[in-house]
């Protein structure tokens, strides 16, 4: 665990600021859920808080408590820029490095003149003026109950903060099945239901709102699903023309890749999607046991995240990156086999 510059950000924090949370660009449940929850307790604090994402997130999360408060960069950028401008400072919420945000947002942070406060749990932050980074716990959003824990606070969480922090920690847990999911997680979940998360609510809001034809993506990915017993490895690919023909929504793929993962002797999973707009292949690798998709992602398609779950880009075609892919799984073959106990 890093903790820079703690009581100096408390000794900040003790009166009135201007406050930007930011979250990374494709925000998923996490993402908004320590956002949107950071923002209620600094309201609560007296502060003025205001969440800027770099653009849309899933329609599957904006019931969230505040979510209409929330400005998008890349569609509200007036409104962006001057809750950037006039902010006393930063929290950049469940991302490592500035890039993570996307280059238009990015440049805006770089021209930035006050400090930046971290949040977050993914491997080899950039260094700024004050820091919580801690790779060993499941979700930003525990990190913000922590956080708020630290500065003896916890009577301040209400059904709006237990809700959004909630759901942070049930999505990027897969609702808590990972490895990284600890009894004190469990202990956080617990509390968090005492104060007002209404968890079955919660889980059908985020779970149970498929439209017609995201189920008809799904089955379209599964499809397309390849597997490489060889190597204990799955993957699954979805186009441009697939998205279009489905109707594709943000969101629509978020936990596909799980899929893949949950096949008998699998131990890694990958899916690869056309992103026409950015002219990439974005990439989900999924990992059980030791097997390190932040290291591969790292080495091979620069990404990167946790050591079971991580993300990347390739800027050539997908046939070239499938191929790419395939091509690298000899050189890991004795760890892909020792990974995970069968």
């Amino acid at each position: 665990m890093i903790l820079k510059g703690f009581e100096a950000l408390k000794t900040f924090l003790a009166k009135p600021r201007n406050i930007v949370v930011v979250g990374h660009r494709n925000p998923d449940g996490d993402a908004m859920g320590s956002t949107l929850a950071l923002k209620h307790y600094f309201d609560k604090k007296g502060h003025k808080a205001t969440v800027v994402v770099p653009n849309e997130y899933p329609d599957f999360l904006h019931w969230l408590p505040g979510s209409n408060t929330t400005y998008r960069f890349d569609w509200q950028n007036n409104q962006s820029v001057k809750a950037i401008d006039n902010s006393d400072i930063i929290f950049l919420l469940d991302f490592n490095t500035l890039h993570r945000v996307g280059a238009d947002m990015q440049n805006t942070l770089e021209k930035y003149p006050n400090d930046f406060a971290m949040i977050d749990h993914h491997q080899q932050p950039d260094d700024v003026t004050y820091m919580y980074s801690d790779v060993s716990v499941c979700a930003t959003s525990q990190m913000v109950y922590q956080f708020i824990e630290m500065n003896n606070d916890l009577g301040l969480i209400d059904a709006a903060i237990a809700t959004c922090l909630y759901t942070g920690i049930m999505t990027d847990t897969g609702s808590f099945r990972y490895r990284s999911t600890t009894s004190k997680t469990h202990r956080i979940i617990a509390d968090l239901i005492d104060k007002g998360a209404k968890n079955d609510k919660i889980h059908s809001n985020v779970y149970d709102a498929n439209s017609y034809n995201r189920l008809l993506l799904l089955g379209q990915a599964l499809s397309n699903l390849q597997i490489l017993p060889s190597y204990n490895t799955a993957y699954i690919t979805l186009s441009s023309e697939e998205k279009k023909r489905f109707d594709f929504k943000k969101g629509d793929t978020e936990g596909v890749v799980n899929y893949a993962l949950s096949l008998k002797g699998i131990v890694f999973a990958a899916i690869f999607i056309e992103d026409a707009e950015q002219k990439i292949v974005k990439i989900s690798f999924r990992s059980k046991g030791s097997f390190s998709v932040n290291n591969f992602s790292r080495n091979h398609f620069s990404g990167g995240g946790h050591d079971n779950a991580a993300g990347g880009k390739s800027e050539i075609s997908m046939p070239e990156t499938v191929t790419k892919f395939v091509t690298l799984l000899p050189t890991y073959l004795t760890e892909l086999k020792s990974s995970y106990e069968k």
